[in-house]
């Protein structure tokens, strides 16, 4: 039941999440049209696949990984499994979460998830899907997998 109560709480939690950037981001990804701050440089488009790094974006990271952290105040000891759960959570969160905004999204739908549509993981799409998926999930489940001691 531990393990439905999380892939429970990961979906509520990244539906919610990109249903709520749709409304604020539109049909316009990355935050293109945001009023917000931006860097652009070697090491942003090395680590985020091609993109420049937004306050949005980094601002809303900051506030994913603090809340994910909230369930270590409710009495649980920290310990090295207890982060991996956290995590495997932040980690798998993104990654559906992102996806979810192509799906809810009226402009996009998954029709719409290319290479060619997406401009804003154009530059680390592998097959079919970014790069991030592709790298996220496997560190996601073994971080989980981690946290639940099967290895």
């Amino acid at each position: 039941m531990e393990h439905v109560l999380f892939a429970a709480w990961l979906a509520a939690s990244a539906i919610a999440f990109a249903k709520l950037e749709i409304q604020i981001e539109g049909e316009a990804g990355w935050a293109r049209n945001l009023p917000t701050w931006r860097v652009d440089n070697r090491w942003t488009r090395a680590l985020l696949g091609g993109r420049e790094l937004t306050g949005y974006h980094l601002w809303c990271h900051v506030f994913v990984l603090v809340m994910a952290h909230a369930a270590l105040l409710n009495g649980n000891d920290w310990t090295w499994r207890h982060e991996a759960r956290v995590v495997a959570f932040i980690i798998l969160f993104w990654i559906l979460e992102d996806f979810l905004w192509f799906v809810f999204n009226p402009r996009f739908g998954i029709a719409a998830f290319t290479a060619e549509r997406v401009w804003w993981h154009r530059g680390a799409w592998w097959l079919v899907m970014p790069r991030e998926y592709w790298i996220g999930i496997p560190a996601g489940i073994g971080a989980y997998a981690y946290s639940i001691g099967c290895c």
